[in-house]
This record gives C-alpha cells, sequence and structure tokens, in this order.
C-alpha cells in the first residue's frame, strides 16, 4: 500500500510538471527536459536513502550505538558536508552538474560500501577500531561526495528552468527530498528486518527475495551491513543512468538556450570573467544571499532535529511507557511514509504559493512556515511525554513546514539570487549552511536528551523564531532582472487588454540545428 501510494505521488508530480508551463515553452521541450531532471533527481533521491541509512544502522544496532555516539558520528558528516561546499561547488561551477551528479553517486556509493564492510566486521567482532572513529570517517567521506549532489541538481536546474518556474521546481525538489527519505526510512527499515538472522514469522515476499539474493545465513548475527550495501548498487545504476540521459544546459540537448531571469542577467552580456574570487565576492557581499544562507541553516538544525531524533525518541520512550508505545506505533512503522507525504506536500504548498501568490518571492512562504514551526514546537513541548500521538503530528507536520523553507531556500532563492553562471557556488554554500546547522544539533541533542527528552523541543523553538525575523527581511527581494521580467510582462498584459488581445509568457527555446 505504502509502495502504491508513494508511486501515486510521483505520477501527481509528473503530471504537474507538464501542467505548470507559464512561458509556453513547446511539448518536446517539456518532455526533453522531464528527461532531464527525472533521473537526476532520482539519483539525488538515493543519495539521501545513502545518507539517512545510519540512522536506521543506528536503531538495529541498539545499544551497539549509543546516543552520544551517533551524534558525533552525525555531526561528523554534517559537519564535513556543510564545510566541503566552499570547494565542490566553485568545482561543479566550472565542470556542470551532469560530471558532479555523477561524482556523487559513485562515491557515496563507494563509502556506503565500505560502511557495509565495517558493520559486517564490528558485528562479527573483528573490527578492532573504535566504532565511532571508523564511522565518524566513512561517513564524513560519504557526505562529502554527497555535496556534489545538491549543487549538481541546481546547477542544471538553473539554465532549464526560468526563475517564474522555479518555485514549482523547487516544490519537485522538495519531493526528491520525500522520496529520499522514504527510500532510507521505510526501505531501509524494510531491508533491515529482512535481514534478521531470526525472523519469527514466515518471511514476505520481500524479505524472502532479500534472503535469496544476498544469502543471509551466517548462522551469528543480523546482515544489518546490508543497509548500506543495496544504496550503494542503486546509486551505481542510477550513475549509468545520468550518464547516457543527462545534458547541462538545453543547448547540449540541441535546444537554444534562454534567458532565465536570474542573477546572471545582470551581467551575462558584460566582459566580466567568472572566477572563484568574483564567485565569492558575489555572494559574501550580497546581503540577500547571507540572509538565504541563514534561513537555510535554522532549517537545518530543525530539520533533522525532528528527523533525526524523532525515531531515536520514540523507541527510546516505547521500551519505558506502554501507553506511549501504543500511541507512537503508527508513526514509526511509517515514519518514512509521513515524512514523503508531508514533505510533497510542504514542498509544493511553498513553491507554488511562492510563484503564484507572491510574484516568485521565497521569503514570503518561508516566513508562514517558520511562524507555524513555532506553534508547532510549542505544542510539541507540552505534550512530549503525555500525548504520543500529539507529539507524532507535530513531528510531522514541521517536517512538512520546513521541507517546505529549505526547498525554497537551497533548491530556488540560491539559483536566483547566484544566477545560473554561479549557483552551484551560491547554493552550496546556502546547502552547506543548513548541514552546519544539522551538525550543530546533532552535537546539542545527543548531549541534552542524554540529561532529558524535554530539552529537546525547547532547544528548536529559537532557531524557528530566527527563522521567521530572517525570512520577513527578505520579503520583498527579488532579482533584479525578475524585476525587469515581471515589469515587462505586466506592461505587455496592460497593452493587451486595451487592445483586446492576449500575450505570451515566453519565447520557447527552439531546437538548433
Amino acid at each position: 500500500m505504502a509502495l502504491l501510494l508513494v508511486s501515486a505521488c510521483l505520477f501527481a508530480v509528473i503530471f504537474l510538471y507538464f501542467k505548470n508551463n507559464p512561458l509556453g515553452h513547446s511539448r518536446k521541450f517539456m518532455i526533453r527536459r522531464f528527461v532531464n531532471w527525472f533521473p537526476l533527481g532520482m539519483t539525488y533521491a538515493f543519495l539521501y536513502m545513502g545518507r539517512y541509512n545510519l540512522n536506521v544502522s543506528k536503531n538495529a544496532l541498539g545499544d551497539m550505538m549509543t546516543k552520544e555516539q551517533f551524534g558525533i558520528i552525525f555531526a561528523a558528516g554534517t559537519i564535513t558536508y556543510g564545510l566541503s561546499f566552499l570547494l565542490n561547488g566553485p568545482i561543479v561551477d566550472k565542470i556542470g552538474g551532469k560530471k558532479g551528479i555523477i561524482i556523487a553517486a559513485l562515491g557515496s556509493s563507494i563509502m556506503n560500501l565500505l560502511m557495509a564492510g565495517a558493520t559486517y566486521l564490528y558485528m562479527m567482532g573483528t573490527l578492532k577500531t573504535n566504532i565511532v572513529v571508523a564511522y565518524s570517517v566513512l561517513f564524513a567521506l560519504n557526505m562529502f561526495f554527497q555535496s556534489y549532489g545538491a549543487v549538481s541538481i541546481i546547477k542544471v536546474k538553473a539554465y532549464w528552468f526560468h526563475v517564474r518556474e522555479r518555485g514549482v521546481f523547487g516544490a519537485i525538489f522538495g519531493t526528491l527530498i520525500s522520496f529520499g527519505v522514504y527510500f532510507a526510512f521505510d526501505w531501509g527499515q524494510a531491508i533491515v528486518e529482512a535481514s534478521k538472522l531470526q525472523l519469527g514469522h514466515e518471511p514476505t515476499a520481500f524479505q524472502s527475495f532479500i534472503r535469496h539474493i544476498f544469502a543471509i545465513d551466517t548462522g551469528v548475527t543480523n546482515a544489518t551491513w546490508l543497509v548500506f550495501a543495496i544504496p550503494a548498487f542503486l546509486l551505481l545504476c542510477w550513475a549509468l543512468i545520468d550518464f547516457v540521459l543527462l545534458k547541462d544546459s538545453p543547448a547540449e540537448a540541441n535546444f537554444g538556450d534562454f534567458d532565465t531571469a536570474d542573477a546572471s542577467s545582470d551581467y551575462d552580456d558584460s566582459n566580466v570573467k567568472i572566477t572563484i574570487g568574483f564567485m565569492l565576492k558575489k555572494i559574501f557581499t550580497n546581503p540577500v544571499m547571507i540572509t538565504i544562507a541563514l534561513v537555510d541553516f535554522t532549517s537545518g538544525v530543525l530539520r533533522n532535529g525532528i528527523m533525526q531524533w524523532y525515531l531515536v525518541f520514540a523507541h527510546e520512550m516505547k521500551d519505558k511507557d506502554a501507553v506511549f508505545f501504543e500511541g507512537s506505533q503508527f508513526f514509526i512503522k511509517n515514519w518514512g511514509l509521513l515524512l514523503c507525504m508531508t514533505g510533497i506536500f510542504g514542498g509544493f504548498m511553498a513553491g507554488i504559493i511562492s510563484d503564484r501568490m507572491f510574484q516568485s518571492r521565497r521569503g514570503p512562504p518561508a516566513a508562514i512556515n517558520n511562524f507555524i514551526m513555532i506553534l508547532l514546537l510549542i505544542v510539541m513541548a507540552f505534550n512530549l511525554m503525555s500525548n504520543p500521538t500529539v507529539v507524532g503530528i507535530a513531528a510531522i507536520m514541521i517536517t512538512l513546514t520546513v521541507i517546505g523553507v529549505h526547498s525554497l531556500m537551497s533548491g530556488t532563492a540560491a539559483a536566483d539570487f547566484g544566477g545560473k553562471k554561479m549557483t552551484a557556488t551560491a547554493s552550496g554554500i546556502v546547502d552547506g549552511c543548513v548541514y552546519l546547522g544539522s551538525g550543530i544539533q546533532s552535537l546539542a541533542i545527543g548531549y541534552l536528551s542524554h540529561k532529558s527528552w524535554s530539552y529537546w523541543p525547547l532547544f528548536l523553538i529559537p532557531f524557528a523564531v530566527m527563522g521567521l525575523l530572517l525570512s520577513l527581511r527578505m520579503w520583498n527581494e527579488l532579482p533584479k532582472a525578475t524585476k525587469k521580467y515581471i515589469e515587462e510582462i505586466e506592461k505587455a498584459e496592460e497593452k493587451a487588454q486595451k487592445l483586446g488581445t492576449t500575450t505570451v509568457g515566453s519565447s520557447d527555446p527552439t531546437p538548433t540545428t
């Protein structure tokens, strides 16, 4: 049922993509652009599976990996991820998104295979290295390669999508994140269950398939290492598909490039040389870009502050409280699916509101979402130890709103204000702030939860307040080229109304010969 529901959502996303064509692109262009973004996006989704499988392995390993150890390991990876963008963003701006996503998929695949090997040796009792050191190094290297993924998908998007289309693509970006979370938590948990030494019941079709293909019969321990090995194999497959289908720009796919009306339009026709120094200076001296980065920093704290810790909290509480066990079962069993569904809705809601109601301004929906998060965290704090159903609903709704903020900031606003010429550097720095925030919350909540889980939502509330205040600061912000484009369209519409005719939103990129 869950797989059917996710598949239905995927078809709905594809349908909405083809329905949303405000610039009047030809059907041929729309189909070719779909062939471009779909495999790119699915690769990114499976990169998420190869990232958050660490969370699934922590619960599978139980007391073999404590909360504090998990917090340190996850923080090592996320901080590495955040800092690596200073290097990988400019690299992807130079080599293009296609090479970047292939580097991400192949590198993460190798690191996941190594983590699978480390898990195997650890569970067999032959790994002599400290578990924190081994996992921290491998997960940090995994996240280094993973950092190529986000900037690559945004780099390719910047050439294929006009600013007025990017709100909906931001929603698609959020949807892909949601699929990745579903793959990581629900598929990952299914792999863990299938790889148990003793099932205690007749195996399901999926469990029989996994046990047959991987010949799970150690006679000693569960085959938990498969939660790393299987995503590694899937990433290899998607890297091959990207190599065949992906194109960096419409021109490479035999279509003419077109003006996307982002910040690059202000200097595309000048003699400015786009160097790494130029890109970094443009970003770090732009107050709007700094604001976007800080908003996404708060979203990193909030997103992973919920996604990373709810299952840990629920599993720990169910062993202590029978009432909590009953009230949290639905959320524990369907955590990945629930994150997927709410993430899709949150991403599309934020993207459509941005494009349709606020002329592609990203600040207003981000502010609205942060305000809702404040209310939800307060509700969560008051019900944390007494009402597991309310806590579960609040946690899920927070992920809905925070994915909306993240998809708008990392997936859209960074590209708008960075421009297609340096979108990887801009989105990389912004996304890096997400994971710096994630690293901080990982260390903090790992420590605070050891004292009392009551500190968990209280720690997150100030970051939601900060996100709200920062989003309000950029309420009216748009790139100059976008403002100019909107003014031209409005004038054309006014003229058309006076003449009693209609206007066309854009000139379509046409195939070249």
